[in-house]
């Protein structure tokens, strides 16, 4: 595979729409899922806030776990199952059900969806070349990016027209429709002398942790985690702070500005990783999503409201993309489920628990406060990208000089 291989083959634009409808279902249900916990179910608020984040610890869980089910089984093979059980589960909200039952489905559609999209994610950063590995996946999380602006948009949409079942109905289309793009992917075989080398460094060395996680992908997954946590203050409590501050109509668009801010960068980002290195990326993201937070907390105007979601999807969106790349890169070709699923799971963590802590502190401070405490926690972030990961690429440049 040579740097001149095409990124936008069959395998990565299937694989792309696969994850973009996988994205779009997670948040057009998150969108919906606690109002029909409390109006249809007769939920309590904590209730429906638990229905909502069961489906990312079922995420969590699935990723963890998928790194088992990729050695027995194939990519394929764990990937096709994750859909079905995704399409199942898909179908289950359908069936009258007490809250009990709704949070078991909640947990196994979160579950099916974390096998699923790490295999995804595996089988992308084995068909990209290496020397262009920043600039495909940084294409690629644009589809993640894509499903994250037109899903919480539709979700709004259809229960103002629509319905419950409606939504639900779309859903399970869409899981069809991943399923049936699944089966036409051709999934990469890895190479003999690599599977041959891993299995015996697995029996000289047998380690319980890296059965689940990639130890090599932990550092960059923690500034990963750090960093999500810092981000998820804004993707909970940013429609309460709109309000606060008399500006709903303008947050409805919050997102979808955020969305075209990466949608812009990407084609510049990636190649520039890849010539230049990650530093070269990250400090810059890490400071520009302090701006944004910073502004945040100051903002009174519509204006300044877009403004913040555009530095954001700068910020913290490259942030995200070039971890991932970084996190891939760390280890070998055949440990590359397992990279992934580290990567994610901690991503999954910030968004999924961030929220939860962030909602105490709450209790005490007003969201203009929080988002000026989360730009401080930005800027820390940069000590702690240098101390784990950034001073080794510096390293790297200068030996390679």
């Amino acid at each position: 595979m040579s740097e001149h291989t095409p990124l936008w083959s069959k395998n990565f634009i299937l694989v792309s729409a696969i994850n973009f409808q996988l994205v779009l279902t997670f948040y057009l249900l998150v969108v919906v899922i606690v109002g029909y916990a409390v109006a249809e179910l007769g939920a309590t608020t904590a209730q429906a806030g638990l229905v909502s984040g069961l489906f990312i610890v079922g995420t969590l869980i699935g990723r963890l776990l998928v790194g088992q089910f990729l050695q027995r089984f194939g990519q394929k093979t764990t990937m096709i199952v994750g859909l079905i059980g995704f399409l199942i589960f898909s179908g289950f909200y359908f069936i009258p059900m007490n809250i009990a039952a709704l949070l078991g489905v909640r947990f196994m559609h979160g579950f099916m969806m974390g096998m699923a999209s790490t295999v995804l994610g595996t089988i992308i950063a084995q068909i990209l070349p290496p020397t262009r590995r920043g600039e495909g996946i940084g294409y690629y999380s644009m589809s993640s990016t894509l499903g994250t602006a037109i899903g919480p948009f539709l979700a709004i949409w259809m229960m103002l027209h629509v319905g419950y079942s409606s939504i639900f109905a779309l859903s399970s289309l869409v899981a069809v429709s991943c399923l049936v793009v699944a089966l036409m992917i051709e999934v990469p075989k890895l190479p003999q002398h690599t599977k041959t080398v891993e299995t015996q460094v697995n029996i000289k060395k047998p380690d319980f942790i890296s059965q689940f996680i990639e130890i090599k992908a932990l550092p960059i997954s923690i500034i990963m985690l750090l960093t999500s946590i810092c981000y998820s203050g804004v993707l909970s409590f940013i429609n309460f702070y709109a309000k606060e501050i008399d500006l709903v109509e303008t947050a409805s668009f919050f997102f979808l500005m955020y969305a075209i801010a990466i949608l812009f960068s990407r084609p510049f980002t990636g190649p520039l990783m890849d010539r230049k290195g990650e530093n070269i990326i990250m400090y810059p993201a890490f400071i520009i999503m302090a701006l944004a937070l910073y502004l945040l907390s100051q903002a009174h105007s519509p204006v300044t409201l877009l403004l913040c979601a555009g530095l954001l999807g700068l910020g913290y969106g490259n942030i995200q993309s070039v971890c991932q790349t970084v996190a891939v890169k760390s280890t070998t070709l055949n440990r590359m489920g397992f990279a992934t699923s580290t990567f994610f799971i901690f991503l999954d963590a910030g968004l999924g628990f961030g929220p939860y802590f962030i909602g105490m502190a709450l209790d005490y401070i007003g969201y203009a406060q929080l988002y000026m405490y989360s730009a401080i926690a930005a800027l820390i972030c940069i000590g702690f990208y240098y101390v784990l990961h950034g001073h080794k690429v510096k390293s790297k440049a200068v030996n390679a000089a």
